[in-house]
């Protein structure tokens, strides 16, 4: 943990090309023999630092949908809790880094394969709360579609915002704009409730041509 706490200050301090593993060692208070021993080279390092950040981003999600169907949210709030604190707290890890760009796109080059694995996962995670809340609040998705289509669908619109905040920034707004597409994507997946029949013994009945 020391080690990459140490790392994670090098490389938004200095951006992943101008680190160094002689840094990370100095900042972590070991020596570079001691820091070789537990990762084998920058890339290594930074690709466990990225795993660090998406395991607390994965967490964070988790615990803020538990948090929103505690709440009695509607299934847009608890997804929208869900995800956005996902990407919240990736934003935070680089927020205030002179060198934002340039740390998403070597995460991509080094550890593409992490985001690939964790962007499954979270589908997975988002698909098990819509399934939940569906069958909880005894709601129907609309024709042909699945918790796991939804959670699909939820992960485009996310990457769809991206296309505009490459980098994420500036936060608020890539927040707000990936939050209305969401909720515009949940109300339209989510069939109207049907009216509900009237009962024969709630019409009305007529005697001698009076309606009672």
């Amino acid at each position: 943990d020391r080690i990459l706490e140490a790392a994670m200050s090098v490389f938004r301090r200095h951006g992943f090309r101008r680190s160094s593993i002689e840094e990370t060692a100095e900042a972590a208070g070991l020596t570079r023999q001691a820091l070789y021993h537990h990762f084998k080279s920058k890339e290594a390092l930074f690709r466990a630092v990225i795993e660090r950040v998406h395991d607390g981003a994965l967490a964070d999600g988790a615990a803020a949908a538990e948090r929103a169907e505690a709440a009695g949210g509607t299934l847009a709030d608890i997804v929208i809790a869900q995800v956005t604190a996902r990407l919240k707290a990736f934003v935070a890890s680089f927020d205030g880094s002179p060198h934002v760009e340039e740390l998403f796109s070597e995460h991509l080059i080094h550890a593409r394969d992490l985001y690939q694995h964790y962007a499954a996962l979270h589908d997975a995670q988002v698909a098990a709360t819509i399934e939940r809340v569906v069958k909880r609040e005894k709601l129907t998705l609309a024709s042909g579609l699945t918790a796991a289509k939804l959670a699909r669908y939820v992960e485009l619109a996310i990457t769809g915002t991206k296309s505009a905040y490459p980098s994420m920034r500036p936060a608020q707004a890539f927040l707000r704009d990936a939050e209305a597409m969401l909720r515009t994507l949940i109300a339209g997946a989510v069939a109207p409730s049907k009216p509900k029949k009237t009962s024969p013994s709630a019409r009305p009945v007529r005697q001698g041509g009076v309606r009672k």
